[in-house]
């Protein structure tokens, strides 16, 4: 179970509110490193998500034809570009709690095992939509908002395993669903091994007939090599950044580098 996303989540939340707590009335408006979106934008993305959670906006008489996840994101995020800072701040302190909550009552069975499509990104058993706020607050927090590469220089608590690893976790679980159309090369094992906190090692094995690539924690290492820190995996592996400026390759580092390049986790 994912019981261990959800106190991850609210340690991250609660570096969100440090950071959020600190932010000047300039600050809010700077571009973070989320393309198209500025610092109060991703807090936007942030709470619409929490509050959909907790209280979902009715359907519309008319269903509106199906989109992706980011579509469905920026969808949520565009009303609230209007507000001001301390309305999505209002809005993000109204429906933490609640959104905790829910993702805490998702660890209990039946419903933990239960699968459940989201959207174009897969499906999972929904334990582990707690997973993916937990990697959504961390890869937020740290690469859009914070420096280095984001715009903000504000001391936050060390990022520990705690806080890294359920994060990674999703994109482990995901990277085979989310980028099976880009991985029509994927035909023999890869080893990726992440450093640092959050960290561990997995050989992703090439799919079945009709299936999808699977990733064996621990396992024999694969034909290539990829090597990481887990913190700039969360990076790269949402291309965010390069690949090349944060990994090591070794054995056959050709096919390791059309793997990677075609990683793009969401």
């Amino acid at each position: 179970m994912s019981s261990e996303a959800v106190v991850a989540l609210k340690a991250i939340h609660g570096d969100l509110a440090q950071v959020l707590g600190a932010v000047t009335e300039d600050q809010w408006v700077l571009d973070s490193a989320c393309g198209g979106w500025r610092v109060q934008d991703v807090l936007a993305h942030v709470t619409s998500n929490f509050k959909e959670l907790v209280d979902p906006t009715p359907p519309p008489a008319e269903p509106p034809p199906p989109m992706g996840a980011e579509a469905a994101m920026e969808m949520l995020v565009a009303p609230r570009k209007d507000w001001t800072a301390a309305q999505v701040m209002a809005e993000y302190e109204q429906y933490a709690d609640g959104a905790l909550a829910a993702l805490g009552a998702l660890q209990e069975e039946p419903l933990a095992s239960t699968m459940s499509p989201l959207a174009d990104l897969g499906t999972y058993p929904m334990h582990m939509v707690a997973n993916a706020y937990a990697f959504d607050h961390y890869c937020h927090l740290h690469h859009d908002l914070l420096a280095p590469s984001g715009p903000l220089s504000i001391d936050v608590p060390e990022a520990d395993d705690a806080r890294v690893r359920p994060g990674i976790d999703w994109m482990i679980a995901g990277l085979p669903q989310m980028c099976a159309d880009a991985l029509t090369m994927f035909d023999r094992p890869l080893t990726l091994r992440l450093t640092g906190a959050g960290g561990g090692s997995w050989t992703f094995h090439p799919a079945a007939d009709g299936d999808f690539i699977t990733a064996e924690e621990n396992g024999d290492d694969g034909v290539a090599i990829a090597t990481s820190s887990a913190h700039d995996f969360v990076s790269w592996g949402t291309k965010r950044s390069d690949w090349r400026t944060a990994t090591e390759l070794s054995g056959d580092t050709e096919y390791a580098t059309a793997v990677l390049d075609a990683i793009d986790i969401i």
